[in-house]
């Protein structure tokens, strides 16, 4: 398995549905490589879930989807031990986060409780119920779609949530070009009907090892410490980032650097991700009306340490 050949043939089959957002098609390949969890945001309409399911239907592996509305309840999300009574004891019935990609549409629909109930499965890849502990299939990645908070209907993601997610993406509107051409496109048929896997689970999985071996240096390795520390003594900003963010930076920049076809990791792989994968978790003082711009000046203040862009 050639790991470039691989990636590059899962993008374009995410291209084949979504039109001229390259950018949001390679940060859900790399959370995917990163063995992270991907939230989509942004208004209805934009093809937030198009791109979740592109990018499950691309690869060939068990997925679930789950549509979050106010009547979910944590059970149909982890399972329920059902009573057996010829067998006389309880079977669990595992739930829809029993799968490799879960895709979670609307995620914000649902009550505060139905979403802590992804809380452990995004974190240790199991679910506990009962008191029992299940794994969960392995890769496993939560794919989820929200509107705006303010928009209505929905809830805020708590920051424990928040935090879970590896990277937050907005699609964004197309520009007129690819707008165009998707009318043009999908007036005789559907981009999906034809959309089939390109990747193996196993090959996945060979990338994921693959990307996690991906060699980081000591002054790269500083140059995320020193942003993320920033986050946190920066006046605009009432909440920094967590350690778990620093991990996640890291490995998300060697899942990129590997789909760039690199052994190592340079300060452009973490400039690259720093807007996706930071900003979602700051909460900003008040009155400070971009987190994403004041992340940006976090960057373009912190010195590159002598020595991040040598490798082996």
């Amino acid at each position: 398995m050639e790991f470039e050949t691989v990636a590059r043939a899962i993008l374009d089959n995410i291209e084949k549905v979504i039109d001229g957002k390259p950018e949001a098609a390679e940060a859900a390949l790399v959370v995917l490589l990163a063995e992270g969890h991907l939230l989509i945001e942004d208004v209805p309409g934009v093809g937030k879930t198009v791109l979740a399911k592109a990018l499950a239907r691309s690869v060939s592996c068990s997925v679930r989807r789950i549509q979050f509305t106010p009547d979910l309840l944590p059970s149909d999300i982890t399972g329920v031990s059902v009573y057996d009574q010829v067998a006389r004891e309880f079977e669990f019935k595992p739930g829809a986060v029993f799968a490799n990609i879960v895709i979670g549409d609307e995620i914000n629909r649902a009550s505060p409780k139905t979403q802590s109930a992804l809380l452990e499965a995004m974190e240790e890849r199991q679910v506990t119920v009962d008191g029992t502990t299940y794994p969960l299939a392995m890769p496993f990645s939560v794919v989820a779609t929200q509107n705006p908070f303010e928009m209505e209907g929905t809830y805020a993601l708590p920051e424990a949530q928040r935090d879970r997610f590896m990277a937050r993406i907005s699609m964004g509107y197309p520009d007129a070009a690819a707008e165009l051409a998707m009318v043009q496109q999908r007036e005789a048929h559907n981009p999906f009907d034809g959309l089939s896997a390109v990747a193996t689970i196993d090959d996945i999985s060979a990338m994921i090892a693959m990307a996690r071996a991906i060699h980081v240096s000591s002054a790269v390795e500083q140059y995320v410490v020193d942003i993320v520390q920033a986050t946190r003594t920066d006046s605009e900003l009432r909440l920094g980032a967590s350690p778990r963010a620093t991990l996640q930076l890291i490995r998300a920049a060697k899942a990129r650097a590997a789909v760039h076809g690199r052994d190592f990791v340079l300060p452009d792989d973490v400039d690259a991700l720093v807007q996706v994968v930071l900003p979602h978790r700051l909460i900003p003082m008040r009155g400070v009306s971009s987190v994403d711009d004041v992340v940006a000046r976090i960057v373009a203040e912190t010195p590159v340490p002598a020595g991040a862009v040598q490798h082996r």
